[in-house]
């Protein structure tokens, strides 16, 4: 079984909100494609049910186990054509700047990044499955810094 965690935040108020998270599932017997194509197809329909504005992905570590790491990039990519597909532009976060932005340390754990989501970012009603807290935690980090990357651009 794998999984991939999507989710969308919003700022309402000057305060983020949780619009949705989940975890996709797909079974380990099926043919990878059929998985990919499975992926793409969760993406797309969140894409079309929430309506964001752009999309954010945590970037790959290459420096890791190598096998997952190709695994990990081939669901990158369904996702970056959904997105492609969507007319979205896509950000990439490292684990590090996703705990930054979360936390405020960069060595925090799952469990110190979901007490934060919750209690000093206020999100409320996080799934209890990790992945979809990761995403939650991706999407809050684009949040906050999307508006910085394209002020530092120009």
């Amino acid at each position: 079984m794998s999984a991939l965690g999507l989710a969308a935040v919003a700022r309402q108020d000057r305060k983020p909100v949780l619009l949705f998270a989940d975890t996709v599932r797909t079974r380990s017997g099926l043919p990878d494609a059929a998985r990919l194509r499975l992926l793409h197809d969760a993406v797309v329909e969140a894409i079309a049910t929430h309506r964001p504005g752009s999309v954010a992905i945590e970037r790959i570590a290459w420096n890791k186990n190598q096998v997952s790491a190709m695994i990990v990039a081939r669901a990158t990519g369904v996702i970056l054509l959904a997105a492609a597909e969507a007319g979205l532009e896509v950000e990439e976060y490292g684990s590090l700047e996703v705990k930054m932005a979360v936390t405020g340390q960069g060595n925090a754990d799952k469990a110190q990044v979901r007490v934060a989501l919750e209690r000093f970012h206020g999100l409320e009603g996080l799934p209890d499955l990790p992945d979809a807290v990761d995403a939650a935690a991706i999407a809050l980090c684009h949040l906050t810094q999307a508006r910085l990357r394209k002020v530092a651009a120009r």
